[in-house]
């Protein structure tokens, strides 16, 4: 498949962002809740793409929920009871960067959970779900698939460049000696929670600029929004000066003018 052009990705992307306002605005002013779950292979894209989802939305409207490893206290709970804390309230949207779904991908290959609590976690999750659409939660899944070369060349380069090192783990490099369990993790848990109320939608990921603008739009298409009409504001007159003196600058610290060096 022949790669998007970055002129055409970026003139599609300012106009799908422009999009994503109004379905913040919608959101906002109805009081919808919506919740997108992004999962996939390690370095199939998921945080780019959530980054240009959110890069021009209210953090107060939109948010991205990446929760760390259970804590001990949370690994006594429900499995689910900790991403609840973290669903939308009204005029919210939340961004999963990954989910519940860890327990049926990374934790069932890792070995992190017992064989019944996977089992489990495939009969509770569809009916997880169901309740989620059916207190009105517009809910969204997107899984991310890449090749095992491109996934492969992404570590490589992610090792080479020393602003992007932090991304690779040991448990990223864990993923290439385990691609055909991740496999057959990824099938099964499709069989259980590729379910009528909750689709799973695969987004083709070898090309992250086509990923991208494919995944913003098919979101867009996905939920209900309409434009609301936005209320003129009328700039007040500034009022006269009622005689404030600004404090003198040498009585204050100011940051070094570092940019006045690279001139």
């Amino acid at each position: 498949m022949e790669k998007l052009p970055k002129k055409p990705y970026e003139r599609e992307l300012v106009r799908l962002q422009a999009e994503l306002v109004t379905l913040q605005e919608w959101v906002r002013s109805t009081g919808a809740r919506v919740v997108v779950v992004f999962e996939g292979r390690d370095a199939a894209g998921k945080g780019g793409a959530i980054k240009r989802v959110t890069e021009h939305l209210s953090p107060r409207v939109a948010r991205v929920a990446a929760l760390p490893a259970p804590t001990e206290r949370q690994r006594t709970q429900w499995y689910f009871q900790r991403y609840v804390d973290h669903l939308p309230a009204a005029g919210e949207i939340v961004l999963f960067d990954r989910s519940w779904y860890n327990r049926g991908g990374v934790e069932r290959v890792m070995g992190f959970c017992t064989h019944d609590e996977y089992q489990r976690f495939l009969h509770q999750c569809p009916i997880f779900e169901r309740m989620l659409v059916e207190d009105g939660i517009h809910l969204l899944k997107y899984w991310f698939s890449v090749s095992d070369h491109e996934q492969e060349r992404r570590f490589r380069a992610r090792r080479d460049d020393p602003m992007r090192r932090w991304k690779l783990s040991p448990m990223d490099l864990e993923s290439i000696t385990r691609w055909e369990d991740y496999s057959r993790a990824k099938d099964e848990m499709f069989v259980h929670t590729d379910i009528p109320e909750a689709r799973w939608h695969v987004v083709e990921s070898e090309d992250k600029r086509r990923a991208r603008i494919n995944m913003i739009a098919h979101l867009l298409s996905a939920v209900p929004y309409t434009e609301i009409p936005t209320e003129e504001l009328d700039f007040p007159e500034r009022p006269p000066s009622a005689g404030y003196q600004r404090t003198p600058r040498e009585e204050q610290l100011y940051v070094p003018d570092h940019a006045e060096t690279l001139l």
